[in-house]
Order: structure tokens, then C-alpha cells, then sequence
């Protein structure tokens, strides 16, 4: 009875928030019973833990990282889109559609769960830090690395607001006194250099917390942060900080998004120096030695034997990790997604909230990727940009890449098909039969990322042998309901669907979600890291001595080794040969392989939404048209349906107001000092 008396407590005290709190002090003595009943729970080590728990609770639902559009179409871009919840095709759906979210109609009343969540947690995470010192049951150590996760997670919340809306207000420390007036306890908009020094000091404090007992928790599969958890965020913001959002931003979007005394909120003073500051903390996670990109040995014989890239005399010789001579680049790449490994298992995953993402998981997005004949939504699919963005075994573009959209060299899209000859050699392997030729010999992470037509899906987990091992087309009239139907919205827009995050068993047969392989959100991963310490690193002209996390001091500058320290693992494990040399000579081409890389490396993991705007290259790539196949073509017009077009289900713009997400009316209400972002209205 008292466990649970005290749980209630708990929860109270970890549920509220300003207006309450301030509501409750006012009333005599309550102030003296609450610090009665913190010095209760601080004092108990399971009640402690549930605090704490709490605390990573407002990390979930609309604060995840990865996770279906329902609860993040943050994660879907120009790289991913979603097809359903379109109210053009269903005027059922009140939900905000991909082209709503395109096109910026979306109000400040949307999504705004993670504003609410993100500050009760950082209120509840300071409480915990302030108090859990009165601890009687735990260790020193104990007490210690507690206040690093605690920390961790209040730095982690405001990260997650800070990228979404842009500058916002830090609490003070010690807590709001709650006695003052609502207008005292106003507080104003922190500049965006304010808000990353401060997330990235606590993000550093929190690392040296958890130094001592949390230098490989994650690898366990808790789903708690751990030191390189710690670091690895704290590169993440310092790499924010350093793009040309946050770092010389002399736009008239800049120049409106102020506080309420007019101070300007985005730096238009360049400092080279910030990028130095996030090569070193990038680099502070390599020198770990604790994360590795995962990898799996070649297969050379039977039905799943490796697709070996070709020689490109460098990296094709070489076993791993200095070459892919012993790898299978293609599920090397693809069980990091599927749910081959869980957390525990995953060597480069460093922080992740394992499968707990709340509502719309990765399992539910994959139920929306695979295809109608596996019961699945088929509605999320990809771009012809990012189909073209991956590279050809051998490095090279693909011909005819991107020359829909004014960016090509010249060249002209294959064509011909994979015939039965060719299959039977096993010419153009993974391709089979009836397969464009577009879609031959390209590299392994387009094969472990793509559902291009005529794909091949194994869907194990089907009952029925026969409903197995399909081959995948998405022409008109498919008579297994893939392809374009106009009586419902199950159909992809662009043609191509997605394969990552599919494991071989996966499939939605009878409605089951049980049938989909659970995935553990890859929320921050290696690879990440390692073309963030690449990018950082490209940006400098000069010298810098950086000081690392213990001590230490980094000479930092733009060392091509280094560079290749951060491109060559994953360029190995994708299966792909390195750059050219006139491409490590340049800044600028560097820079723009780079933004490729990432495109390619991290798709569908919430990170091109904000890399977009972070480059300021948003107005630009978002506001070009979407291009797929031409989806209204049937079997007998392949040629047509492979001839890219402009799709005209899908729309895309680029105003100011979406470089940040609105904040809503009832927080600029609560909040005198607020403002608002550009481009959104407010009346008092």
C-alpha cells in the first residue's frame, strides 16, 4: 500500500506543469509537503528509478527520432514520402498528409505534443539532478551516473526542441520560482548559439557522469543512455551549430527571428572555428574505441550468396575493415534496419529507444512499405532523386541521373530489360526477369534501400509457401493490387517503394503486426558520426587546437586522412569505391559529395528533414518537383512507365515559415516573452 501510495505521489509530481505548479505553490505550506514527499522518494532507490523513467518517457510519442508519419513526418523529406492519409484520395482523413506537410498547411496547433512532453521532462529532469544526491540506497557511483542520464535527458530534450522550433527558452538551473506572478516567470527566446553551448556543456558534464559505469550501456539493449551516447549527441549540436543556419545566417528569415527586445536569434557573424569544435567532438566519440560500423562475412555459394562489387584495385582487396574482400556490403547494410540485430546486438547504434517509439514504431512503418499482395499499405515510397542519388557498383552516377530536374551531364537513362537468358546467367544480379536495366549494377545500399519495379520480396512469414519468395511489379492494373488503382489510395505515387527496414520474414498477412520483425530506432548511429567528422572537418581553412573531452588537445584542421578516417568505413562497408582525388581536393565538391553521402547513407532516419535546412539548402531541394515512374502505364507500356515524370500526386514549395515548426498559440498565451517564428501569426 505504501509503494503504491508513494507511485501516486510520483506520479503527480512528474506529470506537472507550469500553470499547476505555480497554482499549487500559491497554496499554504505546499511547498514544505512537496519537499517532504522528494526527500521520500530521492531517498528510496526504486522510486528514484521511476522518476528517471519518467524523465525518458517524454522521449517517446512525437519526440522520437524515427518512427512512422503519425507520430514524426519529420522523417519524411524529399527522400520518403507517404501516400496515404491523403485527403484528395479519401476525404476521410483529417491527418496531416505528406502534401500538407510539403507544402507548409499545417497549423500551430499540429505536432505540438513534443513541446509539452520535451519541457515537463527537462522540469522533472532538473528535479532529479538537484535531488537524487539524498539517495540512501545507492552507491556514490550509482548516484553519479544517475545524474548523468538524468542530464542526458534534459539536454537531450532540449536538443529535440531546438532543432525543431529553432532558439527557445532555457529554464533557469534552480528551477522557477513559482510564487512570482505569470508575467515574472515569462521567460524569452535564448539565441540559437546560447541554446547549443548549454546543450553541448550539460551533454559534456553528462559524459564524464556516466564515464565510470555507462561507457557501454546501450550495447545492452536498455535503451538508456550512455557516455558515447553522450558525446555522440553533443557532436550532433556542435555540427548544428557550425552550418551556415546557426553560423553566419545574414538571411531576411535571420534577420526576423528575434526575441522580444529585438535581439536576433541566428548569428550572422561566420565563425570557421565552430566547425573545428565539431570535428573535435565527433572525434571524441571515434577515440572511444567502443562503436564500430556492423558487417557481415561474404557468402560465396548457394541461393543468398554475396553480389561482389567490382574491382576498383583499392578497397576490393583488401579485407575488412580496410577493404570489403570478406563482406556482404548489401545485408552488412540492411541488418543494421530490419531486425536482424536488436539494441544489444548493434555495434554502431549508440543511442536508440530501442523498439519503445510508442504508436507508429518503424514496425508500423514498415507495414505501410511492404507491397498490397503481402497485405501491407504499400503507400511509403521514394523519390526518383534519391533513386538516383546512389552511385553504380563502380562509383560512378547512373546515366541520365538527375537530368529531369536540370542537373544532368548528359547521358540518357538505360533501357532494355533483364531477360530470361539474362537471369538464368545470373547477369545482372540481384535484378530479375522483366527488370529495367536502370536498375542494374548499382551499389549495395540501393538494393538493401529500394523496391523498384519488379523487385523481389521473400515475406517469410507468410503461411502459405505459394504467398512467398514474389517478385513485385507496380505497373496499372498489377493483378496483385500493387500498381495504380483509382478506386482506393494503396498505390506508390513515384513507382519505387521501400526496402529498408524490411527483414525477410516481414509481412502483414491477416492484419498482424506480430508477422513484422520488431527494429530498435536508430535514433543516433556510428555512421552518422563518422560523415559528420568528414563534413566538419571539409569546412576548415585554418588551424585549430580543440581540446577533447578529457583533457587532451586535437590539432584540427583539414587533414585529408582524417577526413578519409570518417568516408572510408562507410564508403567500405556501403561497397563502394572511394572518391576521386580531385573530389578530396576540393572544399566545394567534397561538400556536395558529402550532402550525397548522407542522402544515401541515411535515409528514411529523420536526419534529411533537418540536414536540408541546416545547409540552408531547404528552398532549393524542397521546392523541386517530385519525379517517379510513370505509374499509369501498364505492362505492356514499360518503356513508358520507366520514363520518368513529374508526379502530380505529390507537391512540393519552400516558404520561410518552414525552416522552424510554429509554436502554438497557447504556449505564446502562457508565455508573454515568446515570440513566435516567421511566418506564423499570432494574436494576443
Amino acid at each position: 500500500m505504501q509503494k503504491k501510495i508513494y507511485s501516486m505521489l510520483l506520479f503527480v509530481l512528474c506529470t506537472s506543469f507550469i500553470s499547476s505548479c505555480k497554482k499549487n505553490y500559491l497554496e499554504s505550506d505546499q511547498y514544505f509537503k512537496d519537499r517532504i514527499t522528494i526527500e521520500k522518494v530521492f531517498k528510496s532507490k526504486v522510486y528514484t528509478e521511476e522518476w528517471l523513467a519518467h524523465v525518458f518517457e517524454e522521449l517517446k510519442g512525437e519526440n522520437v527520432d524515427v518512427a512512422s508519419k503519425g507520430l514524426t513526418p519529420h522523417n519524411f523529406a524529399d527522400d520518403m514520402y507517404y501516400g496515404d492519409r491523403d485527403r484528395d484520395f479519401d476525404p476521410s482523413k483529417t491527418e496531416l498528409s505528406y502534401n500538407m506537410f510539403k507544402m507548409g498547411l499545417y497549423t500551430e496547433n499540429d505536432k505540438q505534443s513534443s513541446w509539452t512532453q520535451s519541457y515537463r521532462g527537462i522540469r522533472n529532469a532538473t528535479t532529479f539532478i538537484h535531488n537524487v544526491y539524498m539517495n540512501t540506497e545507492m552507491t556514490p557511483d550509482e548516484i553519479e551516473d544517475y545524474r548523468g542520464q538524468a542530464r542526458f535527458g534534459r539536454a537531450y530534450l532540449y536538443w529535440l526542441l531546438l532543432r525543431k522550433y529553432g532558439p527557445i527558452p532555457l529554464l533557469p538551473d534552480e528551477g522557477i520560482d513559482y510564487t512570482k506572478s505569470y508575467d515574472d516567470i515569462a521567460t524569452a527566446r535564448n539565441t540559437y548559439e546560447e541554446c547549443a553551448t548549454f546543450i553541448a556543456d550539460e551533454l559534456l558534464l553528462a559524459a564524464k557522469e556516466m564515464e565510470k559505469l555507462g561507457m557501454n550501456r546501450g550495447q545492452d539493449g536498455s535503451a538508456r543512455p550512455s557516455c558515447g551516447a553522450a558525446l555522440a549527441t553533443r557532436a550532433k549540436v556542435l555540427l548544428y551549430a557550425a552550418s551556415p543556419l546557426a553560423n553566419g545566417n545574414t538571411s531576411s528569415f535571420a534577420a526576423r527571428l528575434i526575441d522580444d527586445a529585438g535581439r536576433k536569434l541566428l548569428s550572422p557573424d561566420y565563425q570557421e572555428e565552430k566547425w573545428a569544435k565539431a570535428a573535435a567532438a565527433a572525434r571524441d566519440v571515434i577515440e572511444l574505441g567502443v562503436y564500430r560500423l556492423y558487417w557481415v562475412p561474404i557468402q560465396e555459394t548457394g541461393d543468398e550468396a554475396t553480389v561482389v562489387p567490382p574491382k576498383d584495385n583499392n578497397f576490393s582487396g583488401k579485407n575488412w575493415p580496410e577493404g570489403w574482400a570478406n563482406i556482404d556490403p548489401a545485408k552488412s547494410y540492411a541488418q543494421v534496419f530490419d531486425g536482424t540485430l536488436q539494441a544489444s546486438g548493434n555495434p554502431e547504434l549508440i543511442f536508440t529507444r530501442g523498439n519503445n517509439q510508442d504508436g507508429e514504431s518503424i514496425a508500423a512503418m514498415v507495414i505501410h512499405q511492404l507491397p498490397r499482395s503481402a497485405t501491407g499499405w504499400n503507400t511509403h515510397g521514394l523519390t526518383q532523386k534519391l533513386v538516383d542519388a546512389y552511385y553504380m557498383n563502380d562509383g560512378k552516377d547512373a546515366p541520365g541521373k538527375d537530368s529531369e530536374i536540370g542537373r544532368g551531364n548528359g547521358s540518357n537513362r538505360l533501357s532494355g530489360y533483364v531477360s530470361a537468358d539474362d537471369y538464368k546467367l545470373g547477369k545482372y544480379k540481384p535484378l530479375r526477369e522483366g527488370v529495367s536495366l536502370q536498375y542494374a549494377n548499382r551499389e549495395p545500399r540501393f538494393y538493401a534501400s529500394v523496391a523498384y519495379n519488379g523487385s523481389f520480396w521473400t515475406l517469410l512469414n507468410e503461411t502459405l509457401e505459394r504467398n512467398r519468395n514474389q517478385q513485385v511489379f507496380y505497373y496499372r492494373d498489377d493483378n496483385k493490387g500493387n500498381g495504380f488503382n483509382s478506386s482506393n489510395a494503396y498505390w506508390l505515387r513515384t513507382g519505387f517503394g521501400v526496402k529498408k527496414f524490411v527483414h525477410p520474414s516481414d509481412t502483414y498477412e491477416g492484419g498482424s503486426a506480430a508477422r513484422v520483425i520488431s527494429k530498435a530506432e536508430p535514433a543516433i548511429r556510428y555512421a552518422d558520426i563518422l560523415l559528420g567528422y568528414a563534413e566538419a572537418l571539409n569546412e576548415l581553412s585554418g588551424s585549430y587546437n580543440i581540446p577533447s573531452w578529457r583533457g587532451a588537445t586535437y590539432a584540427i584542421s583539414r587533414d585529408i586522412n582524417q577526413m578519409q578516417r570518417g568516408i572510408h568505413p562507410v564508403r567500405i562497408r556501403g561497397g563502394v569505391p572511394d572518391y576521386p582525388a580531385q573530389v578530396y581536393s576540393s572544399k566545394v565538391e567534397l561538400r556536395k559529395t558529402l550532402k550525397r553521402e548522407r542522402f544515401i547513407e541515411l535515409m528514411g532516419e529523420g536526419q534529411r528533414y533537418y540536414d536540408l535546412r541546416r545547409w540552408m539548402d531547404a528552398p532549393t531541394e524542397e521546392a523541386l518537383p517530385v519525379y517517379g515512374c510513370n505509374i499509369l502505364m501498364n505492362a505492356q507500356e514499360r518503356d513508358l512507365f520507366h520514363r520518368p515524370v513529374a508526379v502530380w500526386t505529390l507537391k512540393t514549395t519552400f516558404a520561410d515559415k518552414m525552416w522552424f515548426w510554429p509554436i502554438s498559440h497557447s504556449e505564446l498565451k502562457r508565455n508573454k516573452r515568446l515570440t513566435q517564428n516567421p511566418g506564423w501569426t499570432y494574436n494576443d
